[in-house]
Order: C-alpha cells, then sequence, then structure tokens
C-alpha cells in the first residue's frame, strides 16, 4: 500500500513538472518568440497592416470600410457618401448579438444560390444604386458598365479592394463632387492599381481606403 501511494506521488510529480514545462515552452518561450520574430520582420503587418493619415490611425489594408452620410432622423439605412470612393457591397454581414456592448462584425457570405431571389434582388438594387449615384450630366453610366464586384459581395464582406473597372467607373462621380477635373482623379486612380501578386496572381486591384486617403490629401493641395 505505501508503495502504491509513493508511485503514484511520484507520477503525480511528474505530470505537474511536464505541465509546467510544457506551459512555459508551447504557452510562454514560443509565444514570444514568434511574436518578436513578427515585430522585428513585418512589423506593419503583425500589427494588422494600420493604415494612417494625419497622424492617426484610420484603418486598416485589410478591412473593407464604408463611407457614408450620417444617419437622417427615422432613416435606418444610411446613404453612401458621393464624394468618396465606394467599396464592395456587404450583405454577408451580420451583427454578434451575444456581445451588445461593442456591436461586433460577423464577417462572411451570404451563402445564398446564384438563382435565389433574394440574392438577385439585391443585385439588381445595387446596380439600379450604382448607375443612378455615378450617373453624371454628360457621362451616364449603362448597365453593362456595372463590374460584377460593384454589386456583389467578397466570401468575408469585408474585401478592402475594388477592381480598377469599378474604381474607373466612379472617376466622373468624384470627380463632379469634388469640384476635381476628371483627369486628374483618373491618374489618382491609376496610381492605386496594384498588379497582380508575382505578376500572376490574383487580378489588379485598388484599396479603397488608401485611393480615399490619396484623394482627401489631393482636395487639401487643391
Amino acid at each position: 500500500m505505501k508503495n502504491s501511494v509513493s508511485n503514484t506521488a511520484r507520477l503525480l510529480a511528474a505530470g505537474l513538472r511536464a505541465l509546467l514545462v510544457l506551459t512555459l515552452v508551447t504557452g510562454v518561450a514560443y509565444p514570444l518568440v514568434v511574436t518578436g520574430a513578427a515585430q522585428a520582420l513585418f512589423p506593419g503587418k503583425a500589427d494588422g497592416s494600420q493604415v494612417s493619415a494625419d497622424g492617426r490611425v484610420v484603418g486598416s489594408s485589410l478591412i473593407g470600410q464604408s463611407y457614408n452620410l450620417p444617419l437622417k432622423a427615422g432613416q435606418e439605412t444610411p446613404e453612401p457618401d458621393l464624394k468618396w470612393f465606394q467599396g464592395r457591397p456587404a450583405n454577408g454581414l451580420g451583427e454578434n448579438t451575444l456581445n451588445t456592448q461593442y456591436r461586433l462584425i460577423v464577417s462572411g457570405a451570404t451563402n445564398l444560390a446564384a438563382g435565389n431571389p433574394e440574392l438577385v434582388g439585391q443585385v439588381k438594387a445595387a446596380q439600379a444604386a450604382v448607375i443612378r449615384d455615378n450617373s453624371v450630366p454628360g457621362s451616364p453610366v449603362r448597365r453593362e458598365d456595372v463590374p460584377a464586384d460593384a454589386v456583389t459581395s467578397s466570401g468575408s464582406g469585408l474585401d478592402p479592394h475594388i477592381s480598377p473597372e469599378y474604381a474607373r467607373l466612379q472617376v466622373g462621380r468624384v470627380a463632379h463632387e469634388n469640384g476635381l477635373s476628371v483627369v486628374r482623379v483618373r491618374e489618382l486612380v491609376d496610381r492605386h492599381t496594384e498588379g497582380r501578386t508575382l505578376g500572376f496572381i490574383g487580378e489588379p486591384a485598388v484599396n479603397v481606403l488608401e485611393l480615399n486617403i490619396a484623394l482627401k490629401q489631393l482636395l487639401a493641395k487643391s
């Protein structure tokens, strides 16, 4: 009996030592090494790819954000602020109903089939809005001019990029709303059009946040 208790105590002690060592290695040492390496080699990405303007952080280059007007009395859906370039629709987003204090955004796709009437309605409504908002005097937008990313949300609903086609479609409206020349705004889009990764992966894209920051700087100079 005494020998059995002694063996059990020895096994428990060995287990506790193993738990302590593994906790220190995997719970303390490994995270510190990985975090230190990330901060040393990729500080920007490690901190969330933050984008700064006017001396403060205004967002992340990895997460899209909206550019809307303040809600009016009795209004539930905000209207887009037409002075700025607009990103993709975000129909798949939801709110975390469990944490109402911070109203956390839940990313995701709509998961609606291509023929689903709800999705078809969303696309038609988005298409009509794009045509209406971006048609300016002397430069109407036709239905065939509207690219797919202007009326559909991405898989996450938080895509920070739009296609160069959608960015160029908005040039006339942005120039008109801000009193700028179309040529200057188009040059702005061209300078902020990113090529394919490594020259062959993905498609050319425009980061909306970075483009709007550049637009704000251009307006300040003007």
